[in-house]
């Protein structure tokens, strides 16, 4: 089948929802289908392996503009000019079905609703709804009624739907994250006693500044390694000055960051809110390091029973769990092999089976809008 994956977020800049796209994408490709994505990008970016793999066609659609949102800055669409190239896009490729990545936003999100001319399935990854968010309710709701079907990618983000939607968002099931266990179980193993690291976003609700704080009260911690970039990195190194053991090390490759993941201890998730569902904790899984992850019911879901949980937000909380966790060899070892089994489960390819049966289910009812309870 014919299938346009569009994503809101700025294909070239690494990100949750912009990562599950891309690798959606290339497991459906290797089902068989053919596929295009389509989302925010310089169309005169030339495509590395770091963008997409080289058998995903990417289509960019207009440089995108950072806007705040959810407690993070999200790379999006703010042009019509990249609207209009999405509507040319859609018509050139004629897919079957086109699946949106956060229907609700803008611009390519609300978009691919009003312009595509197939069943568009949605998913839905936002959990935590502001007052803003809810306000919109009689904007979104008739947008949500133009989708054939709906997903969120866990009970979080269900949750959100339904609190900003109500009786409209009814019956809408969970597809969740997925991660390549084989990307990542190529980093090997060589963990350094003590070594601790965070890779994700630096910005507040990732909750870093709770980590180095948790580290500088934590001796049994030798290296903090940070990984990743955002509008939080110059004050978390003016927190960090003076503190040998903590080193920020930007934004890295794959193969940097599997280096990374290979020799560290723990890694150590931290957020204090807005996690639909903890996909770095199934990549560091997937790549056999151990897990200490803040108590979010989005970490709980991803995790499965296969990661250790601390009090979100609470550096002491935090710094006790992890002293714990380092001075426990076996209990590191049992979260190895719990998540490594976790992460199996959650590979793309079994996700590419699920969404592919929706699609099929979607397409024989030629519907363009969903039918109450689907």
């Amino acid at each position: 089948m014919r299938v346009a994956l569009v994503c809101p977020y700025d294909l070239d800049q690494a990100g949750g929802v912009r990562n599950q796209v891309i690798g959606l994408a290339a497991a459906l490709v290797a089902a068989g289908d053919e596929v295009v994505v389509l989302g925010p990008g310089d169309p005169a970016h030339r495509a590395t392996s770091e963008s997409a793999p080289s058998a995903v066609r990417v289509e960019r659609l207009g440089r995108s503009r950072s806007l705040a949102a959810n407690g993070s800055m999200a790379p999006i669409a703010l042009t019509p000019s990249s609207v209009c190239a999405l509507r040319r896009a859609l018509v050139r490729f004629a897919p079957d079905l086109c699946h949106v990545h956060e229907p609700f936003a803008p611009l390519l999100g609300p978009g691919a609703l009003l312009l595509a001319r197939c069943p568009v399935l949605g998913t839905f990854h936002r959990a935590g709804a502001d007052a803003g968010y809810r306000a919109a309710r009689p904007l979104l709701v008739p947008l949500f009624q133009r989708l054939a079907g709906a997903v969120a990618v866990s009970g979080a983000a269900r949750a959100t739907l339904n609190d900003v939607l109500g009786p409209a968002a009814e019956g809408v099931g969970v597809v969740a994250n997925a991660v390549d266990p084989a990307r990542f179980a190529s980093s090997g193993r060589d963990p350094r006693p003590g070594r601790v690291l965070f890779f994700g976003r630096l910005e507040p609700r990732k909750g870093v500044a709770d980590l180095i704080a948790a580290v500088r009260s934590c001796p049994e911690v030798c290296e903090l390694r940070i990984v990743g970039h955002g509008p939080e990195t110059a004050a978390l190194r003016t927190q960090a000055a003076g503190e040998a053991r903590i080193a920020f090390l930007g934004r890295l490759g794959d193969p940097e960051l599997l280096a990374e993941l290979a020799k560290a201890e723990v890694v150590v998730a931290p957020s204090r809110s807005g996690e639909s569902f903890g996909v770095v904790l199934l990549e560091a899984m997937a790549a056999g390091v151990p897990v200490l992850a803040s108590d979010l019911p989005g970490h709980r879901e991803a995790a499965g029973g296969a990661a250790r949980f601390f009090r979100a937000g609470d550096p002491n909380a935090l710094a006790q769990s992890l002293t714990a966790l380092l001075g426990d060899a076996k209990g590191r070892d049992e979260l190895v092999r719990a998540g490594q089994a976790r992460a199996a489960r959650g590979s793309f390819t079994a996700q590419a089976v699920t969404y592919r049966a929706r699609y099929n289910e979607l397409i024989a009812t030629g519907s363009r809008s969903r039918p109450a309870g689907s």
